[in-house]
């Protein structure tokens, strides 16, 4: 059975027809086959190679087990119901994780998104800055969040700074900005030898 809305005749008539909703199926696509074949193989032997420690950090296995219900009718669903044609469809549930699942990683983007046009950020000129740290601040970035605070705070003077230099009569002008912050921790990972 299709879970797409059918157009009534109106709709039909209409040279911009409205948007056909499509259940998505996770179950289809590459990623998902891999975790589904894999992932208690590959836990069975991470724990096998590192008996004495948690190899695996919890929120990890959990992500990687919520990924595997999203977008699944088996595991919840909610009943829509349209009132152009009176077609009834389902709409399953997702996993709202923060690792691998590309459905629930790109709407929560795209909210975020429309959040900071539609409230955070006033009418005026936006540009996007991508810093990037040396390998040898980011230990330290990682652990100490207070320094991570300064070194951002840095930054963005430094951006205003450079921007005023740049810009004639723009010596009252301020900037704001919006830090989003992409940290990538290994486990094990230790400082360099100073000797």
């Amino acid at each position: 059975m299709s879970t797409a809305c059918k157009a009534s005749p109106a709709h039909e008539r209409d040279a911009n027809p409205p948007k056909v909703y499509q259940r998505r199926r996770p179950e289809k696509t590459v990623a998902y086959q891999v975790v589904q074949q894999h992932l208690e193989t590959w836990l069975a032997r991470q724990r096998e190679a590192n008996p004495d420690d948690d190899p695996i950090p919890a929120y990890v296995e959990r992500d990687l087990r919520k990924f595997l219900e999203c977008g699944i009718l088996a595991h919840g669903f909610a009943r829509a119901h349209c009132d152009a044609c009176g077609h009834d469809f389902l709409i399953a549930y997702s996993c709202k994780g923060r690792g691998i699942c590309p459905s629930c990683n790109t709407r929560r983007m795209a909210e975020t998104a429309a959040h900071l046009v539609d409230h955070v950020f006033p009418a005026v000129p936006v540009r996007q800055w991508v810093i990037s740290f040396p390998k040898r601040l980011r230990y330290f970035l990682v652990r100490d969040a207070s320094l991570l605070n300064r070194v951002v705070r840095i930054a963005l003077s430094e951006v205003e700074r450079t921007t005023r230099i740049g810009s004639e009569g723009a010596n009252e002008a301020r900037t704001g900005g919006v830090a989003f912050l992409h940290r990538h921790r290994k486990r094990g990972l230790s400082l360099p030898d100073r000797t």
